[in-house]
C-alpha cells in the first residue's frame, strides 16, 4: 500500500481532480470571458446540434485511427526483429533517440520535406518525373497523418517491445514443432499472448493523435480542421471554457467507444482470449 500511495496521490492531484473540475465546468455558462456557475446542458446540446462538430470529430477520429493502425502495423515487425533477432538494444535505442528532438522541430521538418520546394518535390523534379511541384503533399490530411505516424512510432514500438518480451521463444518454437505455419504462430500464439500490448499501443497513439491540435493546425490546411483545434480555440481565443470542456468530454466519449469497438473486434477475431497463457 505504501508503494502505491505516491502514484495514486499524483494521479489524484494532477489528473482526477482537474478532470472532475473540468467536467463540472462543462455544465457552466460563459459570457464575455466570464464564467457563470449555472448547471445547464446548453453546451452539450449546442455541440451535438452543430453539424460542423461531427465533421471535425470525424476528422480527428480519422487522424487517430489511421495513425494508430499504421503505427502498430509498422511497430510490430520492428519490435519482433528487436526482441527475437537482435542480441542487444542498439537498434531500439537508436529509434528512441528521436525523442531528443522537439515535437515542433519534427513538425517543421516535415513541412520542409513536403513543401513545394521541399526534398520530395525537388528530387522528383530533378529526376524529371514531374514538371510542377505536387501541392497536395503539404497542408493536407496526408501530411498530418504522416507526421503523426513519425511522432507516435517510438511510443508504439516501446509498448510492443515490452509486450513481446513477455512471449518466450520456447512457445514459438513449440508451436513450430507442432506443425504451425508462420501465420498460425502469429495469430494463435504471439498475438493472443501480447494483445494487451497491442491494445495499449493502438489506444495510446490513437488518443494522442486524435486529440492533437498542433500538427493539424500547422500541416492540415483547411481540410485538416479537427475538434482539438476547436477546443483549443475555445480556451485560448473565445474564452468559452465551459463549451470547450463539453466538447472535450464528448470527444472522450468517442474515444471510449473506439476502445470498446477495438477490443470487441479483437475478441471476435480470437486475438484477445482474455486470459494469460504463461507465468
Amino acid at each position: 500500500m505504501a508503494l502505491v500511495t505516491p502514484s495514486f496521490l499524483f494521479l489524484l492531484v494532477f489528473f482526477i481532480v482537474p478532470a472532475a473540475l473540468l467536467f463540472v465546468c462543462s455544465f457552466w455558462l460563459a459570457h464575455s470571458f466570464r464564467l457563470i456557475p449555472a448547471f445547464s446542458f446548453d453546451n452539450y446540446s449546442r455541440a451535438l446540434s452543430a453539424s460542423g462538430f461531427y465533421v471535425l470529430t470525424w476528422n480527428a477520429l480519422k487522424n487517430g485511427l489511421c495513425t494508430a493502425a499504421f503505427t502498430v502495423a509498422l511497430s510490430f515487425p520492428t519490435a519482433y526483429f528487436i526482441v527475437y533477432r537482435t542480441r542487444g538494444n542498439l537498434l531500439f535505442y537508436l529509434i528512441l533517440v528521436s525523442w531528443f528532438s522537439s515535437y515542433l522541430v519534427r513538425i517543421y521538418a516535415w513541412r520542409v520535406i513536403l513543401g513545394s520546394n521541399g526534398l520530395i518535390n525537388t528530387t522528383l523534379m530533378q529526376l524529371g518525373l514531374i514538371d510542377h511541384p505536387i501541392e497536395v503533399l503539404l497542408f493536407s490530411p496526408f501530411a498530418t497523418i504522416l507526421t503523426l505516424i513519425h511522432i507516435m512510432l517510438p511510443f508504439g514500438l516501446l509498448l510492443l517491445v515490452s509486450a513481446l518480451r513477455d512471449v518466450r521463444r520456447e512457445y514459438i518454437e513449440a508451436a513450430r514443432d507442432l506443425g504451425a505455419s508462420p501465420f498460425e504462430v502469429l495469430t494463435r500464439v504471439m498475438l493472443p499472448m501480447c494483445y494487451k500490448g497491442i491494445i495499449g499501443a493502438f489506444m495510446f497513439t490513437f488518443v494522442i493523435s486524435a486529440g492533437d491540435f498542433v500538427t493539424p493546425q500547422l500541416l492540415g490546411g483547411r481540410e485538416g480542421m479537427t475538434t482539438g483545434i476547436l477546443i483549443a480555440n475555445q480556451f485560448r481565443s473565445s474564452g468559452n471554457w465551459p463549451f470547450g470542456a463539453a466538447m472535450a468530454f464528448l470527444l472522450l466519449a468517442a474515444f471510449l467507444l473506439v476502445y470498446f469497438v477495438f477490443v470487441r473486434l479483437l475478441h471476435l477475431l480470437r486475438l484477445a482470449p482474455g486470459r494469460r497463457f504463461h507465468d
